[in-house]
């Protein structure tokens, strides 16, 4: 099996977002066509399945850095406030959009609660997300024969 750690994120994500779509109850929010992810931001997403890709993104962060909590995940998906002619500031992203993604994953049995450390990946996560990285290693295998060797 491929650890997820050895295939890029940008050939990752992708995939284990549209994996995610198959699950009932990861589905976006009314509002969240509408809301911004942070004070950093100006608009609202303009890709029409960032909802998934950010679901997809979160499991990935849950398993490469452990157990986290809301707070942590927000700090990790936040970025540079422009401030006008007063220097960048570091914010926070969204705290809501964290929390509904962990508490729709929970309720797909691919995260569970740790006591007192936040959220931490469950074995049917790591299975789906192992799983994930194996396909698209082996898909991008196909297209570098020099990375046959690592499968």
């Amino acid at each position: 099996m491929t650890h997820p750690k050895e295939v890029p994120p940008s050939y990752l994500l992708p995939r284990l977002a549209a994996e995610l779509r198959n699950h009932a109850s990861i589905k976006p929010p009314a509002w969240a066509a509408f809301a911004r992810t942070g004070v950093h931001t100006e608009k609202a997403p303009v890709q029409a399945d960032w909802w998934y890709l950010r679901s997809a993104a979160v499991l990935r962060k849950l398993h490469t850095r452990g157990p986290c909590g809301v707070s942590n995940l927000s700090a990790e998906f936040g970025g540079r406030r422009d401030r006008g002619s007063a220097p960048y500031h570091a914010r926070k992203g969204s705290r809501s959009v964290s929390r509904e993604i962990l508490q729709q994953l929970e309720k797909a049995g691919l995260v569970q609660q740790v006591r007192l450390r936040g959220r931490a990946l469950s074995p049917q996560g790591q299975k789906l997300l192992s799983k994930v990285a194996t396909e698209t290693f082996k898909t991008l295998a196909e297209k570098d024969p020099s990375l046959k060797k690592y499968l």
